[in-house]
């Protein structure tokens, strides 16, 4: 039994530190074996730098601090061979707690003390949150040094004695309380030592097995890491994920000190992108895995690591978003993508757009939500198109916002490549100078994607979830002289001609051809609400036009989209809405002439007229069709009268 040096009170001012720090100090418990990991790390470095600068002669061996259980004794201890405390340096760290009186403490800080991280010396009296009773055991490396014994209870009086250590070092050894033993379970020690400390620069060994990774891969030089060296560690830290698209590296030591690696992953529908996976360091020890604070909103779809000593921890969250510091390194990551996308699309445009299927996502919510990105990245927004270009342009699979399935795959046309707007615009400005016709759905949309790819007329596709409801109002924000047009809202004048044979007056009815068209499929439809209208489509074989078209007008549809999204439901098709009839189709031709031999007779319509109204009303149901999937009473309907159409044509 060593000899008592010294007996006293811990000078904290006040006898209630021990109950605030097991009580209020952090909210996960957790917490106290990455303080002492920490503090054995910070002990390791001090004699690294105290021997390089000579203060002692003895040679420093592998560094490494040690984790060991006694169940019997419930004990749990973290040893180091780090520099060691000196009985003054136990004194002035260990008992005055950092000359910080507790009644500071409570005034300033309050219930948030689960942000002071390593501050004010209360790194080491986290253990007193799972321990009944702490001890020191330590040695300096300093020659001459004696090797000191401190211990305490729990309550502000602590023993200093004598110790019979002989290697330089420290070891915390703690006693813990009885509703604390699950520390004294290897495993959970072991995933804590994962969790937090996975990362710092020394070996961490248990039972003689180093527990943790040690190899910081954010504090390497990009110019010594490989594509798979950076795949590796993300599949480490997003273990059974699909591998990234690309990445970021981070480093810079002014105005901050920042490292840091941030990848780009393959977004899926049921992402929240406001809940960030990036994971914040600190000196190489993990602090949380929310940077919401400190990433910017548009960032947090992103994944990795972000190290920074400069990030205040001592302050509370909502006090992060104002700091001066903290704006200026979101600034700096958000410059940093910026650059690295745009560095991709100069360097390597095919992978450029390979990724564009997830990264388009990303790019465009960055430029609606942060305007120095916006301009970073305007020029390298790109958007499928009908164009006819290189067939051998490369060629990401397109996110299809096809109702259930936002995400079904588009087998693409060979001869589809990629544009910006400008070039869209630039392309197709005397055609239709400041037009820009676009899709949202091209499985739907078809028929009219090919009425104007057969014109010669240029279609974007803007069909991933982003688009309709946020970036082309944005879009119509950036370039107000321009008119964006869904494929399906009207019919631009490229697409129709004069009909001559519709404007001839019927002397017997005193109408046109056109209006006779029209009476026709207003009677046979008998929807008011409906809209139709008479035109001749452009085509060099009318077989490969549609009879009839659906059309949504632009502002009345987009109206009703964001009524329903506000309301957060689908969006049910209007029943206002307007039906173009063809009147150069042949198959509305041949309708028109059936009609024109109908004979009513005094008991009611001939079955001629009932042909011709099944007929109208099949016109109007396959219109229909290419706008919309029917309800089960539509889809009835429609295969009745489908039958009833094919019975009817092949009576003899």
């Amino acid at each position: 039994m060593s000899n008592v040096v010294e007996k006293g009170n811990i000078s904290i001012h006040t006898e209630n530190i021990f109950p605030i720090i097991k009580k209020s100090l952090y909210t996960d418990h957790e917490i106290f074996l990455r303080e002492l990991i920490s503090n054995s790390v910070d002990a390791i470095s001090k004699a690294k730098m105290a021997s390089l600068a000579g203060e002692f002669s003895t040679s420093l061996p592998e560094p490494e601090i040690t984790l060991a259980i006694n169940k019997e004794k419930k004990t749990l201890s973290i040893s180091d061979n780090g520099i060691g405390m000196t009985v003054e340096e136990v004194k002035k760290y260990i008992n005055q707690v950092a000359f910080s009186s507790a009644e500071d403490f409570i005034t300033k800080y309050g219930k948030t003390a689960n942000d002071l991280i390593g501050h004010f010396g209360l790194g080491f009296y986290s253990a007193f949150m799972v321990a009944k009773q702490v001890e020191i055991d330590t040695l300096s490396y300093r020659d001459g040094a004696t090797p000191v014994h401190w211990s305490c209870d729990g309550s502000p009086e602590f023993e200093l004695s004598e110790s019979s250590r002989t290697t330089p070092g420290t070891t915390i050894t703690l006693t813990v309380l009885d509703e604390e033993t699950e520390y004294l379970e290897e495993a959970r020690v072991k995933n804590l030592v994962k969790k937090y400390s996975d990362f710092v620069p020394v070996a961490i060994k248990m039972n003689g097995e180093t527990v943790n990774r040690q190899k910081a891969l954010w504090k390497e030089s990009p110019q010594n890491l490989t594509d798979e060296d950076y795949l590796e560690f993300y599949r480490y830290l997003y273990p059974f994920q699909e591998d990234p698209l690309l990445w970021v590296h981070l480093n810079t030591d002014y105005p901050f000190l920042l490292n840091g690696i941030l990848y780009f992953p393959k977004l899926r529908p049921d992402v929240d992108v406001t809940k960030g996976q990036i994971k914040l360091f600190c000196n190489q020890v993990f602090v949380s895995d929310h940077c919401e604070e400190v990433i910017p909103e548009f960032l947090m779809p992103l994944r990795g690591v972000i190290d920074s000593p400069d990030i205040p921890l001592n302050v509370s969250r909502s006090a992060l978003t104002n700091h001066r510091t903290v704006r200026r390194i979101a600034d700096f990551i958000t410059k940093k993508v910026g650059d690295r996308l745009k560095s991709l699309y100069n360097d390597n445009k095919s992978e450029y757009i390979r990724s564009w299927e997830d990264v388009g996502t990303f790019v465009k919510y960055g430029a609606l939500r942060d305007e120095k990105f916006k301009k970073q990245v305007e020029d390298l927004i790109i958007y499928r198109t009908t164009y006819q270009a290189d067939k051998n342009a490369e060629k990401p699979k397109v996110e299809v916002d096809s109702g259930d399935d936002a995400w079904a795959e588009v087998k693409e046309d060979d001869n589809q490549p990629f544009t910006t707007l400008k070039e869209y615009l630039e392309r197709n400005k005397t055609k239709h100078e400041n037009n820009v016709f676009y899709c949202t759905n091209p499985q739907t949309q078809s028929t009219y994607v090919d009425l104007y790819k057969n014109q010669g007329i240029e279609v974007l596709f803007m069909d991933s979830f982003i688009d309709t409801n946020y970036f082309i109002p944005f879009l119509e924000r950036e370039y107000n002289e321009v008119k964006f047009s869904r494929v399906d809202s009207e019919l631009d004048s490229n697409l129709v001609e004069e009909d001559k044979a519709s404007d001839i007056v019927n002397p017997s009815t005193n109408k046109t051809r056109s209006e006779e068209i029209k009476e026709m499929f207003e009677t046979a439809i008998n929807k008011p609400k409906v809209n139709i209208k008479t035109q001749s489509l452009k085509a060099e074989s009318q077989e490969e036009t549609p009879p009839a078209m659906v059309l949504l007008p632009e502002a009345m549809r987009r109206l009703q989209e964001m009524t329903a999204m506000m309301q957060q439901r689908e969006m049910k098709f209007p029943d206002e809405h307007m039906l173009v009839i063809n009147t150069s189709h042949p198959l509305i031709e041949n309708i028109y002439q059936l009609n024109k031999g109908t004979i009513i007779q005094g008991s009611g319509e001939s079955t001629t007229k009932e042909m011709v109204n099944m007929m109208c009303q099949h016109v109007y149901d396959l219109a229909l069709m290419a706008q919309r999937a029917f309800d089960a009473e539509g889809m009835t309907a429609f295969v009745e009268r489908s039958n009833n159409v094919l019975t009817k044509l092949t009576k003899r």
